[in-house]
């Protein structure tokens, strides 16, 4: 214990222990400076605010450890069993953390790749909703009915995803089944009215085409185009409009039948 108090007041040791004080306090300055101009940066790019949150993290940590590896070996301390035991930490964790390191990279590859940003609707592995958050671990869906749904980043970037919100306009489709005793002209300049809604667009022009022939009927379609944001709002109007139009104009919808005979 003697020997350790005399060691501190050898100017060797004073020096090393006043450059390692100097430099923690630049080196914890400077940390603050660059993560000050890295979320700037951040600011300015299209990637996901998730994304700041994990990038801005990893880069403290790794800066902080290069930091106390700095200060650790100016004062004298061999950091080269330090790094090699960190290592070692390192591949266990790995290898025990499987699945969140899976998740972990699913996010990073879908921030980069960006199929998809919050607030679109989208449909991933046959789950649909709004995508509220995309995180490190899950990406979180609200559903029409309010429910929300956590999907694995892993699994996410391993599903078929479709984005409803991607492009400006839509398409709404309303499929009709009519008898075959319907002149085919009729029913479909009747179609052709129940799509004029104020939400339609004009370009391109709303129509309604044969789509296939039944036992007895015929399969039409009504097509109109819209903003992404009055799909549904649209597709419950002109399904009630083709109903009314219908009723007005005489026409009537085919729909199957089962007829049971019961013989004594």
């Amino acid at each position: 214990m003697l020997d350790f108090v005399k060691s501190l007041f050898d100017g060797e040791v004073l020096e090393k222990l006043l450059f390692s004080l100097i430099l923690l306090v630049i080196g914890i300055l400077a940390i603050r400076i660059v993560m000050v101009i890295l979320k700037r940066g951040l600011k300015k790019t299209k990637l996901e605010k998730a994304a700041h949150t994990l990038i801005t993290s990893l880069a403290s940590v790794v800066l902080y450890i290069l930091l106390g590896l700095s200060v650790a070996s100016a004062v004298g301390i061999d950091v080269t069993g330090i790094v090699a035991l960190a290592s070692v930490l390192t591949l266990s964790l790995s290898l025990a953390l499987q699945n969140m390191l899976a998740n972990v990279i699913g996010g990073f590859t879908l921030l980069y790749t960006q199929p998809f940003h919050s607030g679109d609707y989208v449909e991933i592995a046959m789950q649909g909703g709004t995508v509220q958050e995309i995180n490190m671990s899950y990406t979180k869906l609200l559903t029409p009915d309010n429910k929300a749904i956590s999907i694995p980043n892993s699994a996410v970037v391993a599903a078929q995803i479709v984005n409803y919100s991607a492009e400006s306009t839509r398409r709404v489709d309303v499929p009709v089944t009519v008898s075959q005793e319907i002149p085919t002209q009729k029913v479909i300049d009747a179609l052709a009215l129940a799509g004029t809604l104020d939400n339609v667009l004009l370009e391109p022009a709303p129509g309604a085409v044969v789509t296939g022939y039944g036992e007895g009927v015929i399969n039409y379609s009504l097509r109109v185009w819209v903003k992404t944001e009055d799909y549904w709002d649209v597709f419950f109007a002109v399904n009630q409009r083709v109903k009314q139009i219908f009723d007005e104009q005489g026409i009537a919808m085919a729909y199957t039948h089962l007829n049971v005979h019961l013989h004594q």
